[in-house]
């Protein structure tokens, strides 16, 4: 399970940005192998059931966060972070707590404001028309998003196809009379695991081997290795330096460096390759990145004005990166 916070404001303000979310939450489950089988997004956070056979939640993650960061900056005009800090992500035992775990996630929002005092009848409504989450389609309220997978969690019910539907509906709404404490005791328990005793115990020796392989003898190549930045950051250094809103970056101008600068900018210090750089900035694929990078190298042996810019750019990249 994945989770995300929004900091001190909201992740979505208007059914645009809910619809963008999921807009970019689909194309990147095709792009990284994700089995997607349920979600819900709050106004604040949003919640991912999900299944990474590549062994690649970080870099899934990473992407999902920095293009919609990115997206929401441009268009509520604003810089900076957007998700607060790391995501939370937890392994999930067995069947039964991932059905259970299941009904927790998508009873998110009644169990928030005025909602969670409501009649029971109201709250099942409620459930059933929420737009920004995968149980309507569940339960066959609307039409299933093509890219969740509904299939896991609804042959844990049992039956036929439609059985299962009404089944997983009883399960959920039922759930609403009263708190799983089970669950939600294994919810706090771990850090990064929900399960019984035996499971977290395992999670944790694996966990604690990795560690010790990570404080083998340091390598004296590894010593100026530094932590990447996120691209949000990089891009409000740059637009700040340059003076320019973050949008010209998305923007085709001929004959401007300003996209080569942050491409440039963002394969340093974001650790970005050409292609996820493309991919963010609107640029097509990773030629084109590559095209841009190199036209801003010969500019840069005769533009000093623009060669001291970068410089100043790299000085404030270099602060952030330290701090």
């Amino acid at each position: 399970m994945g989770r995300w916070q929004g900091g001190r404001e909201r992740l979505f303000k208007d059914d645009r940005d809910y619809s963008r979310f999921l807009e970019q939450l689909e194309e990147r489950i095709d792009n990284y192998g994700i089995r997607l089988y349920l979600f819900c997004l709050m106004a604040n956070h949003y919640h991912l059931l999900l299944e990474t056979p590549e062994g690649n939640l970080s870099r899934f993650m990473q992407s999902l966060a920095t293009a919609y960061t990115v997206y929401y900056n441009l268009r509520h005009q604003r810089h900076g972070h957007l998700l607060d800090g790391r995501f939370k992500a937890k392994v999930v035992s067995g069947d039964e707590y991932l059905l259970r775990l299941s009904r927790y996630v998508h009873q998110n929002p009644v169990w928030v404001g005025d909602w969670k005092d409501k009649p029971i009848p109201e709250r099942i409504e409620h459930l059933r028309r929420y737009r920004w989450s995968s149980y309507p389609g569940y339960v066959g309220q609307k039409q299933q998003f093509a890219f969740v997978d509904e299939g896991p969690i609804l042959a844990m019910i049992g039956g036929r196809p439609a059985a299962q539907r009404r089944g997983y509906a009883q399960f959920v709404e039922n759930g609403l009379a009263g708190s799983d404490e089970e669950l939600m005791a294994a919810l706090h328990a771990s850090a990064t695991g929900i399960g019984d005793e035996d499971f977290l115990r395992g999670l944790e020796a694996r966990r604690a081997a990795k560690v010790r392989g990570w404080r083998r003898k340091e390598d004296v190549s590894f010593r100026r290795m530094v932590q990447a930045l996120e691209a949000p950051v990089v891009l409000e250094v740059v637009s700040e330096v340059l003076g320019v809103k973050e949008r010209v970056f998305h923007e085709r101008r001929r004959n401007s460096p300003l996209r080569g600068v942050a491409a440039k900018s963002l394969v340093a210090y974001a650790s970005l390759t050409q292609r996820a750089v493309a991919e963010l900035l609107d640029m097509g694929t990773g030629s084109a990145v590559s095209a841009q990078m190199g036209r801003l190298s010969e500019r840069l042996q005769h533009d000093r004005k623009l060669a001291n810019k970068l410089k100043e750019i790299n000085q404030r990249l270099d602060q952030e990166r330290s701090c």
